[in-house]
């Protein structure tokens, strides 16, 4: 054979002189061997042949170079053959070899244990014989022969048992090696344990503060039952005072109206009486005037006997008259008397009623610090959970819409614990309950429900990014939450309200060093394209077919934030700047005309401020973002009525929604892979979406009985999103200086 082959595949050298390749002998009978150059002759040999016409001698030499080929082949298969033989043989050697050590070592063991109990067993030997040399040193001469064999088998042992103690050595070598890892992995534990207990501490130390902030709840939900139970029973009180306090207002009335009949009736008396005083004292003049008369004519007599009966029969009214006074005068007196003892009743019931009031401010005034304690208590269990605080609000019905208590399908429930927090629709008979972090009632104002969110806005000036996004139906009140109406102050919506509490706030913090700058864009998202409301260029807002020819990229880094590229940002300064920017960018977005609202947004609309704050005397720095979004309202085509442009902007914000509808189906089931890109809304909102952000959805629902599947479906998105946990939003602050151009975030 040519002989082994290496490693690489490379042929070895041959063992004994090849025969010429040339003879055509050895491709019929007996084996043949090939060296490497035969072989590479063989492959690298070109046929002769004397004409190139002569085909029967170029087949002849074909063939035989063919045969020759499959013999080279031949003789690599056997060789294959032989190695394959050969390793097979080696493994079975090996193995053999193997079981022999192991047979050694077991032997050896085996060894050691028989020179240990030889050793023990010659060590007493020894011993006996010392005692026996002690007793019998006369027989010490004839014992020599013996103690030289036995110092010689002695000598034997210590040598077997130096081999033993040097393979013990190495044996402890590898037993120490052994430990040294063993107890290297035993540090690694013990780390692993250290490390996991700190988890567990913390762990429990969060779980501490949750069931504390949980039990803090509930006492602050017992004092509020208590509070509210109080005030139930001082209203009560109060009311009962009032019934009391009319009551006696309308007797002191009656008393006051009979005394001043009695004086009107003692005046009309004493005029009478004044009168008939006057009369009688005309009659006794005349009397007198008779009587003097009288002796000059008799003829009178008559006349003075009537005159006389006349002024007696007045006397008797006077009399009377009189009488009456007098009894008028005791009437008077006692309803005096009657109307002093009810002024002090009342008296007594009106500082009875302002004590009650006092008590009644002060259970309000608890109520009042024990909602802001459960809300906030409640905001810090939704940040250690992470969850998206969701906001229901219910708009007013509108003229021309059905109002009769038959046809609403909205309830408020009024147990404390989902009052305030609890909605109730009715469809199809059947009752659909939701609790979310709050529920504003129609006649809840633009004030009321900025009260609500003013915390979170404040988020932004301390770092965080903070998103509210409006969520609903088409008409349900979205772009008005966010906006409000123009030229309405009492009617301003979330936007400028936000600006007006930043623009305050970072006045009043320049007394402590902060120096804030800020920055806005302004954006739409119209049938999947992105859109300026910003630039000045008209063109790149909006072409003639509605698509912007300027391309918007969205990027996100490393960090979690977001760049639009080629994006305009403006600083601003003050509110008014903004208001007149939002104006702008309320001229260039997208409206239309639909058969279910007049003004129908047909475009998602972002609005971001960039906050960058620095404190000169601590040289700290903050960076915040503010999101405000009014999302395009979701519709039926059948409702609608919407073709052509209209229909396809209905298809495309009825998609956006519906992808981020799978966005959040995948948070809330936390899935491995959550479908962000399906959008270019969902792509944007991403750092909103992926926990790094304060975010409060407000889900806007119409009462109108025909709009009940749609209020449905946007309260059941509602809650499955007040159901995700997305991660604690991280403030972002640090000590150095930063750019001044800020991500979107």
């Amino acid at each position: 054979m040519v002989g082994e082959m290496t490693n690489g595949g490379r042929i070895r050298q041959s063992f004994a002189g090849a025969r010429d390749l040339t003879s055509t002998e050895g491709s019929e009978y007996g084996p043949v061997e090939f060296t490497r150059e035969d072989v590479d002759a063989l492959l690298h040999e070109r046929i002769k042949y004397k004409s190139k016409y002569n085909y029967k001698e170029r087949c002849e030499n074909t063939m035989d170079y063919v045969k020759r080929l499959r013999l080279c082949i031949r003789w690599f298969q056997e060789l294959e053959l032989d190695y394959a033989f050969e390793q097979e043989k080696l493994k079975n050697a090996m193995e053999l070899n193997e079981k022999h050590c192991a047979d050694l070592e077991v032997s050896l063991k085996e060894k050691e244990v028989e020179l240990n109990l030889v050793i023990h067993e010659l060590r007493k030997n020894f011993s006996s014989v010392q005692v026996q040399l002690a007793k019998e040193q006369a027989e010490k001469l004839a014992a020599t022969g013996s103690l030289e064999k036995e110092k010689e088998a002695r000598l034997a042992v210590e040598k077997l048992q130096a081999a033993l103690t040097e393979e013990l050595g190495k044996t402890q070598g590898d037993l120490q090696t052994a430990n040294q890892r063993i107890q290297a992995v035993n540090d690694m534990y013990k780390l692993l344990q250290e490390y996991n207990s700190s988890l567990q501490l913390y762990n429990s130390k969060i779980q501490g503060d949750l069931d504390e902030a949980h039990e803090t709840i509930k006492r602050g939900e017992k004092e509020r039952t208590g509070i509210v139970e109080n005030i139930g029973n001082l209203k009560g009180q109060f009311k009962a005072l009032q019934d009391q306090l009319a009551a006696s207002k309308v007797s002191q009335e009656d008393i006051m109206r009979q005394k001043d009949e009695l004086v009107n009736e003692i005046v009309s008396l004493k005029v009478e009486i004044q009168q008939v005083k006057d009369d009688r004292d005309r009659h006794i003049t005349e009397v007198k005037n008779l009587q003097a008369e009288a002796s000059k004519q008799n003829d009178f007599k008559g006349t003075i006997n009537e005159l006389e009966s006349k002024c007696s029969s007045q006397n008797k009214e006077l009399q009377e008259l009189q009488d009456q006074l007098a009894a008028s005068e005791r009437k008077l007196q006692v309803a005096d008397l009657s109307t002093f003892e009810k002024m002090n009743e009342f008296e007594e019931q009106k500082e009875s009623i302002s004590e009650l009031k006092a008590r009644l401010e002060k259970a309000e005034l608890k109520l009042v610090e024990g909602e802001k304690l459960r809300k906030k208590l409640h905001n810090t269990i939704q940040e250690l959970k992470g969850n998206i605080r969701v906001f229901c609000r219910v708009r007013p019905l509108l003229t021309g819409e059905n109002a009769s208590e038959e046809a609403k399908t909205i309830s408020y429930p009024t147990s404390l614990e989902a009052l305030g927090r609890g909605i109730d629709l009715m469809q199809n008979g059947q009752k659909h309950c939701f609790t979310f972090d709050k529920v504003f009632v129609p006649n809840a104002s633009q004030e009321d429900i900025f009260v609500e969110i003013s915390q979170l806005v404040q988020s932004a000036l301390d770092g965080y990014k903070v998103c509210i996004f409006a969520y609903g139906q088409t008409g349900s009140g979205k772009t008005y939450t966010m906006m409000g109406r123009p030229g309405n102050p009492d009617e301003k919506g979330l936007i400028p309200r936000c600006l007006e509490q930043i623009f305050q706030t970072r006045q009043s913090l320049r007394s402590q060093g902060w120096k804030y700058e800020l920055q806005v864009s302004m954006l739409e998202i119209y049938n999947e394209t992105i859109r300026d409301l910003l630039s000045t260029n008209k063109e790149a807002v909006r072409a003639d077919n509605g698509v912007s020819p300027q391309k918007y990229a969205i990027k996100h880094d490393v960090s979690g934030n977001t760049h639009v590229v080629e994006l305009t940002v403006v600083d601003v300064r003050s509110s008014r700047e903004v208001s007149f920017l939002l104006d702008h960018a309320a001229r260039n977005r997208s409206v239309g005309k639909t058969a279910m609202n007049e003004q129908s947004s047909r475009s998602h609309f972002v609005f971001t401020l960039r906050i960058t704050g620095f404190n000169e005397s601590t040289k700290q720095q903050v960076q915040g973002v503010l999101n405000l979004i009014d999302l395009a309202g979701s519709e039926r085509l059948s409702k609608s009525g919407s073709t052509g442009d209209r229909l396809k902007e209905t298809q495309a914000i009825n998609k956006s929604l519906s992808s981020l509808g799978d966005v959040i189906f995948a948070l809330a089931k936390k899935e491995d892979h959550v479908p962000f890109r399906n959008s270019k809304l969902t792509y944007l909102l991403q750092p909103c979406l992926g926990g790094d952000s304060k975010t409060l959805m407000f889900v806007n629902i119409t009462p109108e009985p025909s709009s009940t599947g749609e209020s449905l479906c946007s309260l059941r998105f509602a809650a499955r999103v007040n159901a995700c946990e997305i991660g604690t939003a991280h403030r972002q602050v640090n000590n150095r200086p930063l750019d001044n151009r800020l991500s979107l975030g």
